[in-house]
């Protein structure tokens, strides 16, 4: 059975497990000993619908807090989303409309909540104070700042370097997140290392506001499906709101090298197990084995233990006993229909080029027979089971009056 942490020693493991850095550490240390309850910050904006498990770091640090009796806060940046944070980027980020953010946000809470008790949480909008600032009250709060600490900042000073364009909305955007931390009088900021300068520019905001500046904690970021930052702009990523199938097989895709990391930031197995599973994949224990933990104990943390424990039954039988899983998209065809053009048509795939690239690489099969399929005009003459790369399984059925 597992120990249970005292609370001494979660506070330790709080400044420890998930942070790259903390500011101010002897003040925060200070608080957390006085057992006075804290206001602890953290905002997202809704520029994509799915938060992904990048962000998970947080938020799981953010349940942390609220287990040792602090008050969280979160923050829905339906604002500052609309005005775009340049912190992890190479170029500038387009405005995106009040349409797109709204529909974005549309299932922010309900992700958060898988993690986050948000009925003892403060849920906000940021819209809430900052459509109400005017130029001249932003006009001092710039005046806090110079021009030459934004450009200092390494992705804008490169993009300076490179002549792209800086534009002067983005200078503006660490004033808001700043903002935030005064509007909700936090007592903790909590963000990722590409938020550290918005972070800090909250403690001067709130020095300015006559406040107490807030302590930070940054987190780590963590690397997504195909090695680079886990980002939805790049697609790579793990989603509080995958299936527990995907969310399972994704896992298992992973690149061996970033078990343990996933492991520390992403989930709260002890640290003890942790470091067991470490000396394990050192001494040679197959990856694979470990990686099975891995997936199981995300897929329930989101999901259920018994759904994890089926879908971890579900991928051994797919992907080490080669057999078809159990549950998988199915397509009605009339017989002889061509079967690139139904995979078109039902968005299995994207088009003839896609087709021709997928046949090519031998990417598609006829898993019932074991048969590739390597010819564009194959037609559906009989129903069997189709594979798609590695993980795509399609059922194809014919409608049974077409049966001679």
């Amino acid at each position: 059975m597992e120990k249970k942490l005292s609370d001494k020693d979660k506070i330790k493991e709080l400044l420890i497990r998930g942070v790259e850095e903390v500011i101010d550490k002897a003040n925060l240390e200070k608080k957390l000993k006085s057992k006075k309850k804290l206001r602890v910050k953290l905002g997202i904006d809704p520029t994509s619908p799915n938060i992904h498990l990048g962000r998970s770091i947080a938020l799981l640090k953010l349940k942390d807090f609220q287990e040792l009796g602090h008050k969280i806060i979160f923050i829905i940046g339906d604002f500052t989303g609309l005005i775009g944070d340049a912190s992890d980027k190479d170029s500038e980020r387009p405005m995106l409309s009040k349409e797109t953010i709204k529909q974005n946000l549309k299932t922010y809470i309900k992700q958060v909540s898988k993690i986050i008790d948000i009925n003892n949480a403060e849920i906000y909008h940021n819209s809430k104070w900052l459509k109400k600032l005017d130029y001249l009250e932003i006009g001092r709060q710039a005046n806090i700042f110079s021009l030459n600490e934004f450009i200092s900042r390494d992705n804008i000073n490169r993009r300076l370097e490179k002549g792209k364009t800086v534009s002067l909305r983005e200078v503006l955007y660490p004033l808001m997140q700043g903002y935030d931390s005064v509007a909700i009088k936090a007592d903790i900021e909590i963000g990722g290392t590409d938020q550290r300068f918005n972070i800090l520019t909250g403690r001067d905001m709130q020095k300015f506001y006559n406040q107490e500046p807030q302590d930070i904690i940054i987190n780590p970021l963590i690397e997504g499906l195909d090695g680079r930052k886990m980002s939805s702009s790049w697609g790579n990523t793990i989603n509080l709101l995958d299936s527990f199938d995907d969310m399972f097989g994704k896992i298992m895709s992973l690149k061996d090298e970033l078990i343990i990391k996933y492991f520390t930031l992403l989930t709260r197995v002890d640290t003890k197990t942790i470091k067991e599973y470490e000396k394990n994949l050192n001494s040679g224990t197959n990856p694979r084995d470990i990686k099975l933990k891995l997936a199981n104990e995300i897929v329930s943390m989101y999901h259920s233990k018994n759904i994890a424990n089926s879908s971890q039954l579900n991928w051994e039988n797919t992907f080490s006993k080669k057999m078809a899983p159990k549950n998988m998209p199915e397509i009605k065809v009339k017989k002889d229909a061509i079967l690139i053009d139904v995979l078109i048509e039902n968005n299995f795939i994207k088009s003839k080029t896609s087709a021709r690239r997928l046949l090519e690489e031998k990417a598609l099969k006829d898993f019932s027979n074991n048969n590739k399929i390597t010819d564009i005009k194959t037609k559906v003459t009989q129903p069997f089971i189709l594979k798609i790369g590695k993980k795509i399984f399609v059922k194809i059925t014919i409608f049974k009056q077409n049966f001679e």
